[in-house]
């Protein structure tokens, strides 16, 4: 057992990706794969322009602070954060840091972690302008102002994680709700979500709410996916733990460092005692405006059914069991589709198998989105109502499930264009039988002296007939063909 605790705390960056323009300019908010195409004068700090707050952005924003319990002001103000590097155009960024309240401070937030339910502290939420992205390479840098002004919202969290699988199960929360409430796409691959890392450990014996006890912490700075998430931590806790076994721990001052992810390491960056002073003022040009509490009211009825809610209700009232409804929430586009089916009437337990298994392994094998396939919620209905009303098997029902994506038609359409029949004549399904029982006479044997070899005799009934014996009809005659063999 480990002698020491790990205290970890996020500052998660999400890009709004809900709004049609940019938190601060008219200028389209929209992923281009075309450099500087996305961008307004202002973008570009052009003399003489000014910004104008976007209504939406500030909107998504109080619902992020709301549904994570934090405390809503009275009045928004912003302010601007001096700094100068190539990718801020203005010099600095319209952000919400000190005097300002951000749009919601000390909240507390609930997360499933495994089977657990666990808790965390909310710092702060606030809402800020992205910078334009940069690309450097051996000879030359460049750079994309399509990002610039992209509405950002920064979550900050206590240091209330203690392992990798916390925070990151925290982080997928949190992206999960992003997609839930249409604020962000959440989207990795297009830079949307961003996150740094501070890492700090504590002997375990000692009180962790006493901030006299806690060790020094290491910020890791723009960690870009959950994966390098886990493993920066992972990596850290342990770097940490080796310098306090050493006794180099002490002496290790305050620092920020970046995640190579190439290498598996951290690397040293900067000591904070170097930390660059932002001198925040209120931005001038943007005056301080009240949230009326008829508009915090509007915005608290808009938000829609979460996922760990959604899981309460598969699990009480649809009766699943806590894994499916965790693999059905974990994608708002198939919890969607299946609350269509169930809406259209299908037992929820028999459309959740079809979702975590049939479906979701032909999406998985084709890595596309359940928006892309070609089966309707009202077409899966069907093919379930076909089996349950006998008129194909449970197997059959694969062969129609691949017809209807291949050929894209209906089910009934791709039943007749297949000729797929189930066969209930027992005058067809004895003679089968017969023959099957009499060719495996040791087997039958077998069968009466206690061995499981039931499953055999329906297994070749099915091949005889390529699949389209009925089961329950099958396995009644073979019982009755087993009973007058003993």
């Amino acid at each position: 057992m480990s002698k020491y605790k790990a205290l970890i705390g996020l500052e998660m960056h999400c890009e709004i990706s809900g709004t049609n323009t940019k938190v601060f300019s008219s200028a389209k908010n929209d992923f281009s794969s075309i450099p500087n195409s996305s961008i307004r004068p202002i973008d570009m700090a052009f003399p003489g322009t000014l910004p104008v707050v976007n209504k939406e952005a500030v909107r998504m924003a109080i619902m992020m602070s709301m549904i994570l319990n934090c405390k809503v002001p009275e009045y928004m103000y912003f302010e601007r954060k001096n700094y100068y590097y190539p990718d801020l155009p203005k010099g600095f960024q319209i952000t919400q840091e000190t005097k300002p309240i951000p749009v919601g401070i000390y909240g507390e937030f609930e997360y499933a972690c495994g089977d657990e339910i666990k808790k965390v502290r909310i710092d702060n939420i606030h809402l800020e302008e992205d910078s334009a992205s940069s690309d450097h390479y051996s000879s030359y840098s460049t750079l994309n102002y399509n990002r610039e002004g992209v509405p950002l919202l920064e979550l900050v969290t206590k240091p209330d994680f203690h392992n990798a699988d916390e925070a990151v199960s925290f982080l997928e929360s949190m992206r999960s709700i992003y997609q839930y409430t249409g604020i962000s796409e959440a989207d990795s691959k297009k830079g949307q979500v961003r996150c740094d890392v501070n890492v700090s450990i504590m002997d375990d014996d000692l009180d962790e709410n006493d901030e006299k006890n806690w060790g020094t912490k290491i910020e890791i700075k723009n960690v870009n996916s959950f994966s390098a998430v886990r493993e920066a931590i992972n990596y850290e806790i342990e770097r940490q733990i080796a310098l306090k076994e050493s006794g180099e721990y002490e002496q290790m001052e305050q620092q920020t460092r970046r995640w190579d992810d190439e290498n598996g390491v951290t690397v040293y960056m900067r000591s904070k005692a170097d930390a660059i002073d932002y001198r925040y003022f209120v931005e001038p040009n943007i005056p301080k405006f009240k949230i009326s509490k008829k508009w915090i009211e509007e915005i608290k009825t808009s938000i829609p059914m979460l996922p760990l809610e959604r899981i309460n209700k598969y699990t009480n009232e649809y009766g699943l069991s806590q894994r499916d409804a965790k693999i059905l929430v974990k994608d708002k586009n198939i919890s969607d589709y299946y609350q269509k089916v169930i809406l259209l009437g299908v037992d929820p337990k028999s459309a959740a198998n079809w979702l975590t298994s049939t479906i979701m392994g032909y999406l998985n094998k084709n890595d596309i989105s359940i928006n892309d396939i070609y089966l309707t919620p009202e077409m899966l209905k069907e093919i379930i109502d076909m089996v349950n009303e006998g008129k194909i098997s449970s197997k059959q029902s694969k062969d129609v499930f691949a017809g209807v994506i291949d050929y894209k038609i209906s089910p009934s359409e791709v039943v007749k264009k297949l000729g797929i029949t189930k066969i209930s004549d027992e005058n067809i399904l004895r003679p089968i039988i017969t023959e099957i029982l009499n060719n495996n006479q040791n087997l039958v044997s077998d069968y009466h002296n206690g061995k499981r070899v039931f499953d055999f005799f329906v297994g070749q009934v099915m091949k005889e007939t390529k699949g389209q014996a009925d089961p329950s009809k099958t396995a009644e005659i073979i019982r009755e063909e087993l009973e007058v063999r003993k």
